[in-house]
């Protein structure tokens, strides 16, 4: 791994306010909680809501984001600010992370200002990014000649379950790596599973991810053709009680108006965008090629999603594959 590549990416730019001391923060006669402080650096749609749940649950955070929106909406909530990551090791050895692809992971890691150079011996390092194994094993080598562990646990359930958190935790480490992990995991989730050694869980979380994108095309295909003989709810509630039924017909239907509280019942804001869904199919189709595995609906769905963002869909949420098929180029 070239680390000297990483600064141009800027995801570990300085801020020009100081962070608070944190000394002064755990430091007195009357400690904010009784619970270990925790790290958390990522706070997109998905990380937001899994750094407010560990808030809920009585952790204090230790926050760091590129965006100041982000972080300040945090701050107002009780969290800590830090000015980079490597800060928030300095200031705990509990940390999870949230990032949108791999090289974010290893700019926010092992970067200038990164994780590692301030890496307490004996902290725990959860990332839930999605990402490319081969990075997540990366990591956790380096973490472990830091004395520290390092374990991969990418999430599934979208932005309605971070929120409610009902997420699906996909754990690669040791025995003792998840276990350790899992005392987190589960004030942020429903379900943990361990998948095996690090890098297994971004396996599984690539294999969803491409089902899930076939699964968004054909719900899409489905409700475009048959919207032409019936309206789009008696169609779904016929799908959702036959044999067609699934995740993204019956949970979150890419029809606007069929499921409330979903993106695609609000302009496609939200979610999980497709520019995110054309990478995680990338990295299927990375795997499939290097695994001699014949995945020929996950490289027509990568295809379809990439010619989305080219056509201005990137930033809408991923079910909007049903405005793109019915001709929708609007950027």
């Amino acid at each position: 791994m070239a680390l000297n590549r990483l600064s141009r990416f800027g995801i570990i730019s300085v801020r020009t306010s100081k962070c608070t001391s944190f000394v002064r923060l755990f430091s007195g006669s009357a400690p904010l909680s009784s619970q270990q402080p925790v790290g958390f650096v990522g706070l997109g749609l998905m990380g937001n809501h899994m750094a407010r749940n560990l808030i809920k649950k009585g952790y204090p955070l230790i926050v760091y984001d590129v965006s100041k929106d982000a972080v300040e909406g945090l701050r107002k909530d009780g969290a800590t600010v830090a000015a980079s990551p490597a800060d928030v090791a300095a200031a705990t050895n509990n940390i999870v992370s949230m990032l949108p692809e791999s090289v974010h992971v290893e700019t926010v890691y092992a970067g200038d200002n990164g994780i590692f150079s301030k890496l307490q011996k004996g902290s725990l390092l959860i990332d839930s990014s999605t990402i490319d194994p081969a990075v997540s094993q990366t990591m956790a080598q380096v973490a472990e000649s830091k004395g520290a562990t390092f374990v991969d646990a990418p999430v599934s359930g979208g932005v309605n379950a971070a929120r409610d958190a009902l997420l699906t935790f996909m754990v690669g480490g040791s025995d003792a790596g998840f276990s350790a992990a899992k005392a987190y995991l589960e004030l942020m989730g429903k379900n943990v599973v361990h998948c095996g050694p690090v890098g297994t869980g971004q396996a599984a979380k690539i294999c969803n991810n491409m089902l899930l994108g076939i699964s968004m095309i054909g719900t899409s295909e489905t409700m475009n053709l048959g919207m032409k003989f019936m309206f789009p709810k008696l169609l779904a509630k016929i799908l959702n009680m036959s044999s067609g039924r699934c995740w993204s017909s019956e949970v979150y239907n890419p029809v606007p108006g069929v499921v409330d509280g979903v993106p695609s019942s609000n302009n496609y804001q939200g979610g999980f965008g497709s520019a995110l869904m054309a990478k995680d199919l990338g990295l299927a189709q990375s795997a499939a090629t290097a695994s001699k595995s014949a995945t020929p609906l996950g490289s027509a769905a990568h295809q379809i999603y990439r010619t989305m963002v080219n056509h201005g869909f990137g930033g809408k949420d991923f079910s909007s594959a049903f405005k793109f098929l019915q001709g929708d180029e609007k950027k």
